[in-house]
């Protein structure tokens, strides 16, 4: 979509704090970390230009807000509404007032030709992530299966259809063997939960090797793995051998990789057929950078899937998103609340995230208690 913006229009006022919440459910450890625990924190800005607000994820220091003021937010922008990289420390922010401005979601502003909105909502298809390592203090693997099943069940029952879970417990937590043998346990009795029509994906956190990978994807054939993400630190060599080994055992698991600290080559594999889900991170990465990517990797027949952890925010900036690129695959979902964020315009409905009508992300803040937390732990210049 095609903007145009008054040059007299400045940014006048940002204002910035960090906003806590929690998780719906605790959040054990997985093939690396311990327990990442409860505690949600989304860092906030909210600018103020030509009067009108628009607040998203962003961290920057007081003192760089100081520099911006004053500044035109007609330069902020490219032609096409996207914000430009000598901004990028107020992307989320800029897009939402870009929205309230012309009255119009994220994912219109940004929606590439492909994209047909209709009268129906704007659904996207999602996934709970929150399948931690919850039952490494129980010896007994059954108890463990039966454990990670109810959690899956609660996911149901708040809508979701699609599920990943944390696999690798050998890596770190558990004897090598044992480890792999609950994983493999878990993710055959996940798939009986969830039913045979839900996308089932799992995350190793660099936690196996290739010989270890083969011997999970073997042994939970029947559970359908959709995508299996981290096996292990990104190699080439190791990747051609295990996309040889899937055809030659028929067995259609898609390789996704990206999220961390990805290889500089990671692009190149994924265009050679080595990797077919690009994971980079959504608040990291960046919104325009994503929309950029996603339309390079659609040519090569590469999917999208940008990671999304421990920010409330990016649930629903990375929904936004999907528009722009015709092979998004899924929002990677970290449920909960923060206080003073709204976000019951989105709702959840049998495996998608139904994306509100709404100006800019279609959130809203409690602006009184926005105001107070700034007064007590955050700044506005």
């Amino acid at each position: 979509m095609k903007v145009t913006l008054d040059s007299n229009i400045k940014l006048e006022k940002i204002e910035w704090v960090s906003l806590w919440g929690e998780r719906w459910r605790n959040a054990g450890r997985n093939a690396r970390l311990g327990v990442h625990g409860k505690k949600l924190r989304v860092d906030l800005a909210r600018i103020t230009a030509g009067g009108i607000t628009g607040f998203g994820m962003a961290n920057l220091p007081k003192e760089r807000a100081e520099s911006l003021l004053g500044n035109s937010l007609r330069d902020m922008f490219t032609e096409d509404g996207l914000v430009q990289p000598a901004f990028f420390d107020l992307e989320f922010p800029l897009l939402d007032w870009l929205g309230q401005v012309n009255n119009t979601p994220v994912y219109k502003l940004v929606a590439g030709d492909f994209f047909q909105a209709g009268d129906a909502p704007f659904r996207v298809p999602f996934y709970d992530t929150s399948l931690y390592f919850d039952d490494l203090d129980l010896a007994d693997d059954k108890a463990a299966v039966e454990l990670m099943q109810n959690e899956a069940r609660e996911g149901w029952e708040r809508g979701h259809r699609n599920f990943k879970a944390k696999v690798g417990r050998g890596a770190r937590f558990m004897p090598l063997q044992a480890g792999m043998q609950r994983d493999i346990a878990i993710v055959n009795g996940l798939r009986e939960v969830i039913g045979p029509d839900g996308y089932l994906m799992v995350d190793a956190n660099n936690g196996f090797n290739l010989n270890l990978t083969k011997e999970f994807l073997a042994a939970t054939r029947e559970a359908k793995v959709f995508w299996l993400e981290e096996a292990f630190h990104e190699d080439d060599q190791l990747y051609s051998d295990l996309k040889e080994w899937l055809v030659a055992e028929n067995l259609p698991v898609l390789i996704a990789d990206g999220e961390g600290l990805a290889s500089p080559l990671l692009i190149d594999w994924a265009k050679a057929g080595l990797i077919n889900i690009v994971q980079y991170d959504m608040r990291g990465f960046g919104f325009r950078n994503w929309i950029e990517l996603g339309r390079e990797l659609d040519k090569a027949g590469v999917r999208s899937g940008p990671h999304n952890y421990g920010v409330l925010y990016g649930n629903y900036a990375s929904a936004h998103v999907a528009s722009a690129i015709k092979g998004f695959a899924f929002v990677e979902w970290d449920g909960g609340f923060v206080d003073g964020l709204d976000a019951s315009a989105y709702r959840i409905e049998d495996g998608k995230l139904v994306v509100p009508d709404k100006a800019g992300f279609g959130l809203a803040l409690d602006d009184k208690y926005f105001a107070a937390k700034v007064s007590e732990s955050g700044w506005a210049v």
